[in-house]
């Protein structure tokens, strides 16, 4: 029976004799066959050449090497020594090598015997036919193109023609002369073999070279003489990549040190940027604390944004340090990727490989001038920022607030809370109570700004003015005098008018009935009396101004 794979129906030739067939094969092929060519030898690297290694393999004459033959990234140099086989010689005189133990049948038998023990065995591919390629292994063979390790089209079929291949007898029919021929199964084993010899001699920290196969988003895949090994985009370059394509293309040659070996799962790791120098190796001579310096903003977090001020090298601007101000909620309110920026070194840690940036400080210290632009007493103005319970901030500038305390809101009532009487983005003004640099505190009333009863009152006297009012109270030789509604002021009352006796009547007047007794006896009343009667609580009489203080509100009064 014909095997239904083969594109042709046996001719006559078939039924020739084995013998007469392997003659018109040698006849056909101007080529010098060698004794020695079932035999493995040493041999030594004479030379290398692009296209050859020339070997001497202890014959007159060198062996010749073809550099296909060689694994990827393999590198023989004179000296070294490989073991090869014999397949004859070419036209100029030069044993033809094989680094592989093969043979070439002789006749039915040696194939019989090849194709029991599943051996490797040489052919040479004489054409592209229907399905696949016609092999002579000293017999006519077929080789589907499933099997023949290339693409089946037939660009890269016409190629191998006139090859000389390594291949399997996969189906031998001895009745039918039908020989079937495998090659890609050879590959695969001669892979495997390559592969597992790659990853026992790799070890980590070797530099090899590579060739890039393909490019994904994570990395780029790099074959180091047989075995892909994966070249992630964070270990090409100390600087941040995007993606591998702007740094790689496919085919290209590249120089990788080992970064771990997995010989269980068949992973290897490779990087490119540990050939370089780290760039924080030297960064305590480049950046010191308070150099100004300009970075590029690389990611935005909670916390913080991330400056890369060189490849490899970033600082961390933490959101406390972006602006003075206390309206900055999250980082991407200042900040975007991308962003250019300038900002302050705060602080470097080599050994941590740390830098913390300031953004805030290029702007300068508010605080630095604040004692000049607010001093206490000065009228400010600004909108409220935050309100709690105990009083309301107000911004003055970009970075510096103040707090009006709830009990300096209003003279004229009680304020509980101060969202009662204000509310955040309000523009309110104030005076300046008090400043503290040291503790970048700023105390403000607004109450202070308000006009009061007593305000007006002291605008409108002067010191020597005669007045009449009324005594509150006495305590000892100070007696407090109201000379209006809500206008309180001090007097000392003089030794020819102070009594023992006035102690008893030292006590709490009755104001009830204030505002009826002023205007019965203010115009005056004690004007014409013939004896000045002692003071007691109660009592109206005539005082003279002794102070007027505007600042501190307080009247003093001498008795007339």
């Amino acid at each position: 029976m014909s095997n239904p794979d083969h594109p042709e129906q046996p001719t006559p030739e078939t039924t020739e004799s084995f013998k007469d067939i392997l003659s018109q094969f040698e006849k056909s092929h101007a080529r010098k066959k060698t004794e020695d060519g079932q035999r493995q030898l040493e041999g030594t690297v004479i030379a290398v050449s692009a296209e050859s290694v020339y070997l001497d393999i202890g014959y007159k004459t060198e062996g010749i090497l073809p550099i296909s033959a060689l694994s990827a990234g393999e590198e023989l140099k004179p000296g070294d020594k490989i073991p090869v086989t014999i397949k004859g010689r070419d036209p100029e005189g030069y044993y033809e090598l094989t680094r592989f133990k093969v043979a070439r049948p002789k006749d039915w038998t040696a194939l019989e015997r090849a194709f029991a023990e599943k051996a490797t065995i040489i052919g040479t591919v004489t054409g592209v036919v229907k399905g696949g390629l016609s092999v002579d292994i000293g017999v006519r063979a077929f080789m589907p193109a499933s099997r023949s390790g290339v693409r089946g089209d037939a660009a890269e079929m016409e190629k191998m023609v006139e090859q000389e291949i390594r291949c399997r007898i996969i189906k031998l029919d001895v009745a039918d002369e039908d020989v079937v021929v495998d090659r890609r199964v050879v590959l695969e084993e001669e892979e495997k073999e390559v592969k597992a010899r790659r990853y026992s001699e790799l070890k980590e920290g070797d530099v090899v070279q590579g060739e890039v196969r393909s490019l994904t988003d994570y990395g780029a895949f790099v074959d180091i003489g047989g075995v892909d090994a994966l070249l992630h985009v964070a270990d090409l370059a100390w600087g941040r990549v995007g993606k591998p394509s702007d740094v790689l293309s496919v085919g290209q040659q590249v120089e990788v040190r080992v970064l771990k070996v997995d010989t269980e799962k068949r992973r290897i790791s490779v990087g490119m940027k540990q050939l370089q120098e780290h760039p924080w190796d030297a960064i305590a001579q480049k950046y010191k604390v308070g150099d100004r310096v300009r970075g590029t903003v690389t990611r935005v977090v909670e916390f913080g944004a991330f400056v890369e001020l060189e490849p490899g090298v970033e600082g961390l601007v933490h959101l406390s340090e972006m602006s003075w101000s206390k309206k900055v909620r999250k980082p991407s309110d200042i900040l975007k990727p991308g962003e250019n920026l300038e900002a302050v070194v705060l602080g470097v840690s080599e050994a941590e490989r740390r830098m913390s940036l300031g953004l805030k400080q290029t702007l300068g210290d508010p605080w630095a001038d604040a004692s000049r632009k607010f001093p206490a007493g000065s009228v400010v103005q600004g909108p409220v920022t935050s309100i709690a319970k105990f009083g309301a901030f107000v911004q003055l500038a970009e970075g510096v607030e103040g707090m009006i305390h709830v009990s300096e809101i209003s003279a004229e009532k009680r304020i509980n809370h101060p969202q009662d009487v204000m509310k955040v983005g309000e523009i309110v003004k104030a005076q300046v109570v008090s400043l503290d640099t040291e503790k970048r505190t700023i105390r403000l009333s607004m109450k202070q700004l308000v006009p009061t009863s007593l305000d007006e009152y002291i605008a409108e006297h002067r010191v020597g003015d005669s007045v009449t009012g009324r005594i509150l109270d006495i305590s000892g030789r100070e007696a407090r005098v109201e000379l209006g509604e809500g206008i309180h002021a001090m007097g000392r009352v003089p030794e020819n008018l102070a009594k023992p006796a006035q102690a008893a009547s030292v006590g709490k007047a009755d104001l009830s009935s204030l505002s009826s007794m002023l205007q019965a006896k203010w115009k005056g009343a004690g004007a014409g009396a013939s004896q000045p009667e002692p003071p007691q609580a109660g009592q109206i009489r005539s005082f003279k101004i002794a102070k007027l203080d505007a600042e501190n509100k307080r009247v003093e009064v001498e008795f007339a």
